[in-house]
């Protein structure tokens, strides 16, 4: 509960905890009576309820284990309460705390498959990619976690980018995915409403298709890269090329995150997009990133190219 952004909510889960606990003390104590009360000429009261027949519903008094069951259980509940993190930001005497337990779990497991991971370390990200049992961990690795967004198959979909077609936002290197994957990604395309009308931005999408060699309007392409200059090419470039260091993508090569109709295009244009790739370096161990790079960087590299790339980057 220490996680809460506002303090109030500590004080209203410790009071109705707490409070509880004691309505609970309270109602035992003032009904302690009537709890204990025995038929003093051994009759019980006869409530007048009867069903088929014969089976009479009695008035007994409540039996003494189950008042002092509740009793125990209220005790239990103040001793949780106390050792226990369970009060606001009060931590508790024995000082557990669930974060703490996890991190300790993940240390554990870190350290039972680092043996798995410590052949590895000497291989830079092509030999990675070419050994058979990298690429099946790296698979395993990815199908855990990123094939909720990217597809088992990492082909990707409308707004996720597709990991096997060589094509990229901010880099294809080894360098590049494992920022990537390690600190994540922002992309953000600013929306122009408010200085692009939509006849104009419709335009700017006709040139925008042209530029894949889609079907389009001449007249409306001339008028689109006009526009496209005054708008546009500051992060995606004069020859609409992109920009990876901004993460701006390439509009020449027919690959569309979205999709290349004139009504997605426009969209993108007057509303704008938000992309986030969350950063995995507190989920994953560096060598798992390693691993996963590796998987990732194969999936657009052909296996004999590797051997050039391991000879370049050796210069």
């Amino acid at each position: 509960m220490s996680d809460f952004v506002n303090g109030f909510w500590g004080y209203f889960i410790s009071i109705v905890a707490v409070g509880g606990v004691l309505w609970c003390v309270w109602l035992l104590y003032t009904q302690r009576r009537w709890l204990n009360t025995k038929p003093a000429n051994g009759q019980v009261e006869d409530t007048g309820h009867v069903w088929d027949g014969d089976l009479t519903e009695l008035n007994n008094p409540v039996p003494g284990w189950w008042t002092w069951m509740y009793l125990l259980a209220c005790a239990f509940a103040l001793g949780y309460l106390f050792f226990m993190p369970g009060l606001g930001e009060y931590k508790g005497q024995l000082g557990y705390s669930s974060t703490q337990e996890v991190a300790q779990q993940q240390a554990k497991m870190a350290e039972a498959v680092r043996p798995i991971y410590a052949r590895f370390e000497t291989m830079d990200i092509p030999q990675i990619a070419q050994d058979p049992g990298a690429r099946e961990i790296g698979q395993r690795l990815f199908l855990n976690t990123c094939a909720q967004c990217h597809g088992s198959d990492a082909k990707g979909g409308p707004s996720f980018p597709n990991l096997a077609d060589g094509d990229w936002l901010h880099g294809g290197s080894p360098e590049a995915i494992t920022q990537t994957i390690t600190q994540g990604r922002i992309g953000v395309m600013p929306p122009w409403k408010a200085a692009i009308d939509a006849k104009t931005a419709g335009d700017i999408a006709q040139y925008v298709r042209s530029l894949s060699g889609l079907t389009a309007d001449p007249v409306r392409v001339f008028r689109g890269k006009r526009e496209f200059a005054n708008f546009c090419v500051a992060c995606h470039g004069v020859d609409g090329k992109g920009n990876q260091a901004l993460g701006a993508p390439n509009l020449t090569d027919d690959v569309w995150l979205y999709g290349s109709s004139e009504a997605t295009i426009v969209k993108t244009i007057l509303d704008g997009r938000d992309n986030r790739m969350p950063a995995h370096q507190d989920i994953l161990s560096p060598e798992q990133i390693k691993i996963l790079t590796a998987w990732v960087w194969g999936l657009s590299n052909k296996p004999d190219a590797a051997p050039q790339a391991s000879a370049e980057a050796a210069k």
